[in-house]
């Protein structure tokens, strides 16, 4: 049965939907009219919300095709490859591998969502090339399906703001993680997923004869030998070990002093992280930018739509659109469908609103009276709010393009797997939303 939905629905999203750059056009062009008829605003106030909000992004946009690039490159260093392929050995046939990479990403991405994704998509490739007969573009699924948990984990952003300094809009006391993310609900929400997902997604294994198999140029002929007795003074310092050592020194000593002065794993660290394994692990600075080079090409695709969403949100944000939005869920809600309703709310407003923070930013002014209105417990709306924000990510391509850009695939080639792994963590969030508060 799950394996005739994924066939259906992927057949469906191959002829229907678009590449992720015409979808955010599209999603541009649904907001714009949106606001035009249901806040009434007029086109051109519209169209100043877009051009206002169309480089809010760029600061993140460049921290994530950085994660891209850095973490593409330490995946073809030596090391790397020999770690991954020791992983990938542990998985026999197709369905074992879809399942280890199921597994694995949920892990991952609980424990921080830009790793979860980079060491995902490395991992796949790498059971794409030791799995005879997997499925790869079920695999890359299966590598994006994991960050369905990340909100409820250690990187989610809900959760750490109101731990720090309360979540403001009427959250004045600090909730701590206790009650958030190491709450009894959400931990057993995060293991039903980590132990039925990979099941889940195994079951949609198409049959031999449809199989897509993962074809890549051999890393050998990524990247040089620069052997050469007669090299010049300048050839000897681009291929000089002692140059990357330096660089690579100072980039450890600065994360010693970032994570003994209880600095955070975010995405800035993360990418100095990846981008000092790369260096050490290439060796040489040449062997490295050989690398980079490579890698920037899975970059182009992407670079182009954070613009798009960040003036998607604008328009969303500033027209009040997102506010309607919540305020009619929360309108029809009673104390005992809140958590659901809210959780549906943040699912449809986090396919405009791509971003955690943003969205508890949008939507916390309208959950948090409801909830002191209504009797709910603040922390069960605020993880109402996050599962929905993780849960739509199976419909909105924005976050697996940094995957996307690292496997080699288009967003067709994926969605209609994101679609049953959007429906069973749908039903599994809204039960631990329902009966285990």
């Amino acid at each position: 049965m799950i394996q005739s939905i994924a066939r259906i629905s992927t057949k469906f999203v191959q002829r229907w939907l678009p590449d992720a750059f015409i979808f955010s056009i599209i999603l541009t062009a649904i907001v714009f009219t949106a606001g035009i008829f249901s806040q009434n605003e007029s086109p051109a106030t519209m169209v100043r919300f877009w051009g206002d909000g169309i480089w809010n992004l760029l600061t993140f946009a460049m921290q994530v095709i950085l994660t891209l690039i850095t973490g593409h490159v330490l995946a073809q260093s030596r090391p790397v490859k020999i770690g991954l392929s020791k992983i990938a050995t542990l998985a026999k046939t197709p369905s074992q591998a879809i399942m280890l990479m199921t597994f694995i990403a949920l892990i991952a991405c609980w424990l921080n969502w830009g790793f979860g994704l980079i060491a995902s998509a490395l991992l796949a490739k790498e059971l794409a090339r030791q799995v005879r007969g997997v499925h790869f573009p079920l695999l890359v699924a299966s590598a994006y399906s994991g960050i369905l948990i990340w909100h409820a984990g250690l990187s989610g952003s809900i959760p750490l703001k109101l731990a720090m300094v309360g979540g403001g809009f009427g959250v004045e006391q600090v909730i701590p993680v206790s009650q958030t993310m190491f709450s009894f609900p959400i931990l057993v929400t995060c293991l039903v997923m980590l132990l039925s997902l990979p099941i889940i997604n195994s079951l949609m294994l198409p049959s031999k004869h449809e199989v897509q198999a993962f074809e890549e140029i051999p890393i050998e002929q990524l990247q040089e030998n620069f052997i050469n007795k007669n090299r010049t003074p300048a050839e000897r310092l681009e291929n000089s070990v002692i140059i990357s050592f330096l660089l690579a020194g100072i980039g450890l000593w600065y994360l010693f002093m970032h994570f003994t002065e209880d600095g955070a794993l975010d995405l800035n660290s993360l990418n100095l992280i990846f981008l000092v394994l790369g260096i050490l692990f290439h060796g040489t600075p040449a062997s490295y930018l050989n690398a980079v080079n490579d890698a920037v090409k899975g970059a182009a695709g992407i670079v182009i739509q954070f613009p798009l969403y960040a003036g998607i949100m604008g328009m969303v944000v500033q027209s009040g659109l997102a506010t309607s939005i919540s305020t009619w869920f929360v309108s029809i809600s009673t104390e005992a469908t809140f958590p659901v309703l809210t959780f549906l709310s943040a699912g449809l407003v986090n396919l405009f609103v791509p971003s955690g923070g943003g969205q508890w930013a949008v939507q916390a002014p309208i959950v948090v009276p409801a909830a002191l209105s209504l009797g709910v417990p603040l922390h069960q709306a605020a993880m109402a709010v996050a599962l929905g924000d993780a849960w739509t990510n199976m419909a909105q391509p924005f976050w697996a393009l940094p995957l996307l850009g690292i496997a080699g695939l288009g967003i067709r080639d994926i969605m209609g797997y994101c679609i049953v792994a959007l429906l069973w963590s749908g039903f599994i969030f809204s039960l631990g939303l329902s009966f285990l508060y």
